[in-house]
């Protein structure tokens, strides 16, 4: 007979399992993901402007926009009530060519302080339809722009870099569809 608490394994610490060895393939596959995704960050945020003949990293001209020129451009800006500005370029253009204009596609670049370019951006160019009781636009295929005649369009942008110059971009027509 044994004495009440004497039994093996009742107040004494259990006796410690043998462990089994662990695999290090789970943390070389971990490891293997965050070198490649920190590969891919450095890859997107290193990754140049490409050249382009076109020049000071816009796309090159629309051999029709010749026929196109752009004139008494004008700028404006708006806020809203989040706080942020609105940019507003409106100009004219005319067809001096022999098509019917029916779209036009503009690369427009603001020049920075410090940048050559601080922001640039490609877009379909559209026709100013109304002024009354408030600019409204529309795009080119709506009215599509006859030889001999001017238009007036209006371009909007809604954020501009801090770092822009604060002169007028530069508009570059670098696409014309026409008949």
């Amino acid at each position: 007979m044994s004495t009440p608490g004497s039994e093996p394994g009742l107040f004494r610490p259990p006796q410690p399992a043998a462990r089994e060895p662990r695999s290090p393939m789970p943390w070389i596959i971990a490891l293997g993901v965050v070198v490649i995704a920190i590969g891919v960050l450095v890859t997107l945020s290193h990754r140049a402007e490409p050249p382009n003949p076109g020049g000071a990293g816009l796309a090159p001209a629309d051999p029709y926009a010749a026929s196109l020129p752009i004139a008494n451009i004008q700028m404006s800006q708006a806020g809203n009530m989040a706080g942020s500005q609105t940019t507003y370029v409106d100009g004219q253009i005319t067809n001096q060519g022999q098509k019917t204009v029916t779209a036009i596609t503009v690369q427009v670049a603001f020049r920075g302080f410090t940048n050559p370019i601080a922001k640039k951006e490609t877009m379909p160019l559209t026709l100013i339809r109304t002024r009354q009781p408030y600019v409204d636009t529309q795009p080119v295929s709506a009215a599509p722009i006859q030889s001999g005649e001017t238009r007036e369009f209006r371009l909007i942008f809604d954020n501009i870099p801090q770092d822009w110059n604060q002169n007028y971009p530069e508009i570059r027509i670098i696409q014309v569809a026409g008949r």
